[in-house]
């Protein structure tokens, strides 16, 4: 699932029309970070965040898909694209003003296998002591439950 897959759920409605949602390992220090820069450089405001296995989460993401989802970070666009490892962070890049931008078209031209690889070789090791710090998350409007 690295790529990309429409969730054709006959889209989004009401308040979540036009958001992106990232969907994180609430208990990992790593990606909560990872979730603190992406709120922290997002320009639109449109991103919202919340636990993986939450209740946002499991109101989006129909039941058929949650087991092959792995556990770090997912995004789910405002298309009802689900991208996963390098594709969501892409995806994000893309989403973070110029600087972002610039990095996105960099890691582009890194064939999706190897920055899947790379991705992959980080999450492996997310959850040493080390590596993964556990802190509280952001309390601003965009976190959810």
């Amino acid at each position: 699932m690295g790529g990309g897959l429409c969730l054709h759920c006959g889209g989004a409605v009401g308040p979540d029309q036009g958001l992106t949602r990232l969907f994180y390992d609430g208990d990992c220090g790593l990606c909560q970070g990872a979730v603190r820069f992406v709120a922290q450089h997002d320009g639109s405001g449109d991103i919202r965040f919340a636990p993986l296995g939450g209740v946002t989460f499991q109101r989006l993401i129909p039941e058929p898909l949650r087991p092959g989802i792995p556990d770090s970070l997912l995004v789910l666009t405002a298309e009802g694209a689900l991208l996963t490892r390098s594709g969501a962070v892409l995806h994000l890049l893309r989403r973070m003003g110029p600087v972002g931008r610039f990095g996105a078209a960099l890691l582009a031209w890194v064939p999706g296998s190897l920055r899947d690889w790379a991705y992959e070789q980080v999450a492996r090791h997310r959850g040493s002591q080390a590596a993964c710090p556990r802190t509280s998350v952001s309390c601003d409007s965009r976190f959810e439950a």
